[in-house]
């Protein structure tokens, strides 16, 4: 028998992006307004359908500069000191997902140093950075008296698979310094695993287990006095991409 499209139902995909970063040393996540039905005036994670002539790192960046003007390091092209680490999250196909068509949407999350403000565009009517245990929060109100609700769709649920997937990758792999600047000294490097796992460290046994990690961070030669106090010794990522022995999240 000939293969038969119309004999499947059709469907769409998107691509929904957890954008993270760090901002008055919370972990944050990028979310937009929507400016359309469904769900029209909810917080959601950017994002949109995948046009027919892109791949889906394409789909992801596009959505992300269209939205918030935000742009985000390709990884098909040459890193660039300013682009973000961007990666797969999960896939997410419920059928009831969607209310206007069955659609399956590849979720990414996009890791960077202390983005700007963003601002909102296409069918987003609003875009801001907020803590990611507010908008995680199922009701009350947030940080800045803004009112706290389910996001839309099950942004919800993909916002929590992705900050998950931030705090346990940070233990063995070198993606935090993805949160830092090109350059950075033991202390910002620490306040960035802090606020992802959302608790303290101890300053001295965290110089010494990230210092001696082959590969992790290399000394630049420079110093810089940026968080006050005495000169403070400044770094680079390294080579490595695991690290051995890791950096084990703390218990609370």
């Amino acid at each position: 028998m000939p293969y038969d499209p119309s004999a499947f139902p059709p469907f769409a995909v998107t691509v929904d992006l957890v954008v993270l970063t760090v901002r008055r040393h919370s972990l944050c996540a990028l979310a937009v307004r929507r400016g359309e039905p469904p769900f029209q005036g909810r917080w959601a994670l950017p994002g949109g359908f995948v046009r027919a002539d892109e791949n889906l790192a394409q789909a992801a960046a596009r959505e992300l500069a269209e939205e918030t003007g935000l742009c985000v390091h390709d990884p098909a092209e040459p890193t660039q000191d300013n682009g973000a680490h961007l990666e797969q999250l999960a896939t997410y196909g419920d059928p009831e997902r969607d209310p206007r068509m069955r659609v399956v949407s590849v979720a990414h999350l996009a890791l960077a140093p202390d983005l700007p403000a963003p601002r909102a565009g296409g069918d987003a009517s609003n875009a801001r950075w907020a803590p990611v245990e507010e908008l995680l929060e199922q009701a009350g109100y947030g940080r800045d008296d803004e009112p706290v609700a389910p996001l839309a769709f099950d942004h919800t649920q993909i916002l929590a698979d992705g900050v998950e997937r931030a705090r346990s990758k940070i233990e063995y792999s070198s993606l935090a310094t993805a949160f830092c600047p090109p350059e950075f000294t033991v202390g910002e490097l620490r306040r960035v695993y802090e606020a992802v796992w959302g608790v303290a460290l101890d300053p001295r046994n965290f110089h010494r287990k990230v210092t001696g990690t082959p590969g992790f961070l290399v000394p630049t030669g420079g110093t810089t006095t940026r968080q006050g106090g005495r000169p403070a010794q400044l770094f680079r990522a390294g080579g490595a991409t695991l690290l051995n022995p890791p950096m084990l999240r703390p218990e609370v």
